[in-house]
């Protein structure tokens, strides 16, 4: 079975394609000198008289004059905005001067109100380009944040990943020589009846626990076995580990491998899992603690719990220490909620739950 999402429908790709293309003129024409969209916005503005002229007095096309208006406001700012809510005024004035009935003052005082309206149009206008500015401003502020966080994890990873490395081709294989080292050294000394033999025999066994132990924290550093279809098999690992080293039950469910788009996906989950397991061990003095995954068509749900003293509601929104921030963002990375809460029978639960998307070529079976 493969988890869908709903993709989107074809108003919403439309209406994407729409704002696109606006967003596109407007970069476009607020590149180019303002003189530009003057000229295009008068000649719309004669256009718009010319039908005026047409069309007589009885039929008004104040709506019409202020599309040209709002465009030169929108692309070239307050002044040439003026400026054509001005030329709307004059070309109005000569468009109906010979079929208006109205004496002069009144025609006059008809032509203040109009600009008086097309004046206020530019400064609405104005307020809301201002508005929009700031506001894609402020967007753009938050997009190149959200990008530094995922670099700064990124680069986490990483070097994670060749510290591990590192610890695990040098340390670990350095440790593994000397270990050698010592048995043969020992060996030479109990052929040669030394007493000192017996210490020689104790310090290997001392250096193939370091090396034990060493090679534990370098796959817990760098877990080896993350990736696109691996993440079950790393997750038991995880369990293995942590309970071989704390003396703390660690159950995983047994989960089939997950089509996941990604191995950072993986990782992200993996680490999600890692530091709900550490937290479980180290401030919550759980028993047993439980992980699972569940696949429906909802998603992927991550399931951390444990039968300890439980989080409050109020640290677990306080989120103040750094490993629930991490998970936090990760979880954000993914899409995905992350709920930190008691069980009603005691205990915590850490439940992330995220959508998998389908394959647009594959279809659901």
């Amino acid at each position: 079975m493969n988890a869908t999402t709903i993709s989107p429908t074809f108003p919403l790709e439309t209406e994407k394609k729409r704002t696109s293309l606006w967003a596109w003129v407007t970069q476009a024409m607020r590149s180019q000198s303002a003189w530009l969209t003057i000229v295009l916005m008068s000649a719309a503005v004669l256009g718009i008289g010319w039908l005026d002229y047409i069309t007589g007095f009885q039929v008004t096309l104040l709506v019409f004059y202020g599309v040209p208006i709002f465009l030169a406001v929108w692309w070239a700012g307050n002044k040439p905005g003026l400026l054509i809510a001005v030329f709307s005024g004059v070309v109005w004035w000569l468009a109906n001067m010979s079929s208006t009935r109205q004496s002069t003052q009144g025609y006059a005082w008809n032509l203040a109100n109009r600009l008086f309206y097309q004046c206020a149009l530019v400064f609405a206008v104005s307020a809301l380009r201002n508005k929009h500015q700031t506001d894609a401003a402020r967007i753009q502020m938050l997009e190149e944040r959200r990008q530094l966080e995922k670099d700064i994890v990124s680069v986490s990873e990483h070097e994670q990943q060749r510290i591990g490395q590192d610890l695990h081709d040098g340390i670990c294989q350095q440790l593994a020589a000397i270990g050698c080292a010592v048995r043969v050294l020992a060996e030479d000394l109990q052929a040669q009846g030394i007493p000192a033999a017996q210490d020689a025999t104790m310090i290997e066994g001392s250096l193939q626990q370091v090396v034990i132990e060493a090679r534990n924290l370098a796959h817990g550093i760098f877990p080896v076995h993350v990736d696109r279809s691996g993440l079950a098999a790393a997750l038991a690992g995880l369990g293995k580990m942590t309970s071989r080293l704390t003396g703390t039950t660690i159950v995983v469910d047994d989960c089939a491998d997950l089509p996941l788009d990604t191995p950072e996906v993986s990782m992200h989950l993996y680490r999600i899992a890692q530091e709900a397991v550490a937290n479980a061990v180290k401030h919550s003095g759980a028993t047993e603690i439980r992980i699972s995954m569940q696949l429906s068509d909802h998603g992927l749900e991550l399931r951390v719990e444990d039968n300890g003293r439980g989080i409050s509601a109020t640290d677990s929104m306080r989120g103040e220490g750094m490993g629930l921030r991490t998970m936090h963002y990760r979880a954000q990375a993914l899409e995905a909620r992350l709920a930190i809460e008691q069980r009603p029978q005691g205990g915590t639960l850490v439940n992330c739950r995220m959508p998998l998307k389908q394959n647009p070529q594959e279809e659901p079976s």
